[in-house]
């Protein structure tokens, strides 16, 4: 099945309190006792603004009320029936971070992946009848401020779920992490989305996020010099949601080392490079070839991955040196695991294998740098 998860821009309250069943806008949003939010995107926050819960009920038009207080939220109203081989009816949240410019407050983020510490998550959730997910969503992008729509990535960290919805994309494997066994599914519906899926449901996550983001950095999901802008944890209802409820949500970036400030001193250790590429043996239908990336700048590529642009018609069937795989016309690199850091002044040279008639690539870039 295929799932879209596209997040609408999120309209800001002023504040909400509730008059006869509706959300009216009055003053600036604060939650201190039970705030009703039924507005399709609207949002509070809680805890002193520390975080920010939302109701964005995006993919149905159905009506949807969620119950907030200090701790969390609840989904008390909106019982959707939408059809599960397609998008959710909403993701009701709460999340630390930025969201379509809605901030929470002393949050880290955006954060640098190259720069992440032990991102510590901990929440307690209960969940209902019906067919949902209950996960975490956490948004990558090349840009610290992204006021929209994140470009780079998505990742979801299943904690529980009930009926036949599945992650975007197709399952590509299994991964041990926090301590139990996860289903790991990939897809890209415009950005990248990787999904882990827990193999034994459970309605509490502790867990450090870090180790979900290199492993996504590790299978070429997420680069390293992107930044982590919201970090959210709710539920997908395609039916069903009355009873769905987030009892306690925390997260810090303890140990993370601060974004440069780039008023007024240089970004130390700027990421740069320089490609070469050329065609090593060609025959009727096919070729193999060498890409050679050098890190010109001053601080290791940590996790580095490249990638390039391919001519339409050639297609990549295999790749030495690192993971190499292909989407459209565009090739990437991954780094293997046993050398997954470029140093300043190094290079490595990636050798592949492609159908298609022998042709120059074009476009390279070191973790998300373009190279000369």
């Amino acid at each position: 099945m295929r799932v879209r998860t596209l997040r609408p821009v999120v309209l800001l309250l002023a504040a909400v309190t509730t008059v006869a069943g509706l959300v009216v806008a009055t003053s600036p949003p604060e939650a201190a006792a039970a705030t009703t939010i039924c507005e399709k995107f609207g949002s509070t926050k809680i805890q002193g603004g520390r975080y920010v819960v939302q109701n964005n009920e995006w993919g149905a038009s159905d009506g949807q009320c969620i119950s907030v207080s200090d701790n969390g939220f609840a989904i008390t109203s909106g019982s959707h029936n939408v059809p599960t081989n397609g998008a959710p009816a909403a993701y009701p949240s709460i999340y630390a971070g930025c969201h379509y410019g809605n901030c929470s407050s002393g949050s880290g983020l955006p954060l640098q992946v190259n720069r992440f510490g032990a991102l510590s998550s901990s929440v307690a959730y209960s969940t209902a009848s019906g067919s949902w997910n209950a996960s975490y969503d956490l948004w990558f992008d090349p840009n610290p401020n992204q006021s929209g729509q994140n470009t780079g990535a998505e990742l979801m960290i299943w904690g529980s779920h009930q009926g036949p919805p599945q992650p975007i994309g197709s399952k590509v494997g299994t991964a041990s992490l926090a301590g139990t066994g996860w289903d790991v599914w990939v897809g890209n519906i415009g950005w990248n989305v990787i999904s882990y899926v827990r193999q034994q449901t459970t309605n509490s996550l502790n867990l450090n996020l870090t180790e979900f983001a290199n492993d996504a950095v590790r299978r070429g999901q997420v680069q390293s010099s992107w930044y982590l802008t919201s970090v959210q944890f709710g539920f997908e209802p395609w039916q069903g949601g009355p009873g769905l409820a987030v009892n306690s949500f925390s997260f810090t970036t303890s140990g993370s080392t601060p974004n440069p400030d780039p008023n007024p001193g240089p970004n130390p250790g700027p990421v740069s490079c320089r490609a070469a590429h050329k065609i090593t043996n060609s025959w009727q239908g096919g070729f193999t070839a060498e890409a050679t990336i050098t890190n010109t700048g001053s601080s290791a590529a940590n996790n580095w991955r490249s990638a390039w642009t391919v001519p339409s018609g050639v297609t990549v069937t295999n790749g030495w040196n690192a993971t190499v795989t292909q989407s459209g016309s565009t090739v990437t690199a991954t780094a293997p695991g046993w050398s997954p850091d470029l140093a300043p002044g190094q290079s490595v040279t990636v050798g592949y294998q492609a159908n298609g008639q022998a042709a120059a690539a074009s476009g390279f870039t070191l973790n998300g740098v373009q190279c000369s």
